[in-house]
C-alpha cells in the first residue's frame, strides 16, 4: 500500500494456480503445468492480470523463480519483483515494471491451517518497506508490504467453507489474523503479533465484526476491539467467491488499516465459476525463453 492509502498492489506467485479453471479441468495433476505470476494494481488506472501458463514458461533456481516474462528475485535482502503482464479484459494494456519488497526482519514461523498440515501459512516477512516502479503514470511510489505463502497439498474447497484473512500494520510490526471454517465443521481462529526484530507471539484474537457485504453480496467479517466499527477504505479485488480490500480496523486502541480478504469456498465450488473465471484468466500454454 502507497504512504497516502491511495493506491496498492498485490503480486501472486502460483504453482498450481489454485483459483485456474484450467487447473481445475486439467484434474491438478500437474501443478508445474499451470504457474501464474499474478499482478493487480489498486487506484487510478489500476490493472488485473492473471495468466495460465505451461511448464514450458517455469524456471527455478535457489534464488529465482521465473514463469514467463515476469520474475521474482530474492537478492538476500529484498525481493525483487520484475513484472511484464497484459490486464485482462475489459482494461487490455501492458503492465510493466518493478517493485521492490525489502523485509525489516524475516520470521520461522510456519503455522498449520488444519489438523494433518494438508495447508500450511508461511509468513516469510510480514513487515517490509516497498518501492514501486511501473511503466505507467502515477505508479511511483513507496509504502509499505508483506511477504508471505501458503503451502497445500490438497485443493482448498476440499478442505474449507470459509475463511478471512487480515494483515494489519502497527507501531511495533504487524498482526495478523486467521479465520477459517472447515468443512469437517471444526473452525480456526488465530491471532499472531509480529514485531520489527521478526518475533511473533499469538494472541487472542478481539472480536469478530461484520463489514458490509461487498458487491457480490459476499459476506465479510473482520477482527477490531469491542465497540469498534471496521470499515473498507479500498475496494481492491472484487469477485463472486473472493474479495480484498483495504480496511481500517482498531488494535489494542491503535487504529490501523490492513489488507482484508474473505473466500467463500462453497461459492467457488460452483460449477458456473469456472467459466466466468476463463474470461479474466486465458491460458497460454507454451512459452519459448529467448
Amino acid at each position: 500500500m502507497s504512504e497516502d492509502g491511495k493506491r496498492s498492489l498485490s503480486v501472486i506467485a502460483f504453482i498450481g494456480s489454485v483459483f485456474s479453471p484450467w487447473y481445475a479441468w486439467s484434474g491438478r495433476r500437474a501443478p508445474e503445468n499451470h504457474v501464474c505470476i499474478n499482478v493487480a494494481t489498486y487506484g487510478p488506472g489500476g490493472r488485473f492480470t492473471m495468466t495460465d501458463r505451461g511448464s514450458d514458461a517455469l524456471r527455478q533456481s535457489r534464488d529465482r523463480f521465473t514463469v514467463g516474462p515476469s520474475s521474482l528475485h530474492w537478492t538476500g535482502s529484498e525481493l525483487v519483483i520484475e513484472v511484464n503482464e497484459i490486464g485482462a479484459p475489459p482494461l487490455v494494456s501492458r503492465v510493466r515494471g518493478t517493485i521492490r519488497l525489502r523485509p525489516v526482519a524475516l520470521t520461522s514461523v510456519e503455522m498449520p491451517l488444519t489438523a494433518d498440515g494438508t495447508h500450511i501459512w508461511r509468513p516469510f516477512a510480514p513487515t517490509c518497506d516497498m518501492r514501486v516502479d511501473l511503466e505507467a503514470p502515477g505508479w511511483q511510489w513507496d509504502g509499505h508490504g508483506y511477504f508471505d505463502a501458503n503451502f497445500g497439498t490438497r485443493a482448498l474447497e476440499q478442505d474449507f467453507s470459509y475463511w478471512t484473512w487480515g494483515r494489519f500494520p502497527t507501531a511495533s510490526g504487524s498482526t495478523c489474523f486467521y479465520d477459517a471454517k472447515r468443512l469437517d465443521g471444526s473452525e480456526l481462529g488465530v491471532g499472531v503479533r509480529f514485531n520489527r526484530d521478526g518475533h511473533a507471539e499469538t494472541i487472542t484474537p478481539p472480536p469478530k465484526s461484520p463489514l458490509p457485504r461487498s458487491l457480490w453480496a459476499l459476506r465479510r467479517e473482520s477482527r477490531s476491539d469491542p465497540g469498534y466499527k471496521p470499515r473498507q477504505t479500498q475496494a481492491m479485488l472484487d469477485a463472486p467467491f473472493y474479495t480484498r480490500a483495504a480496511v481500517k480496523t482498531r488494535i489494542e486502541g491503535e487504529d490501523t488499516v490492513g489488507v482484508h480478504e474473505a473466500l467463500d469456498l462453497r461459492r467457488f465450488r460452483s460449477p458456473l465459476i469456472k467459466p466466468m473465471l476463463a474470461m479474466r484468466v486465458p491460458r497460454r500454454a507454451r512459452w519459448t525463453f529467448d
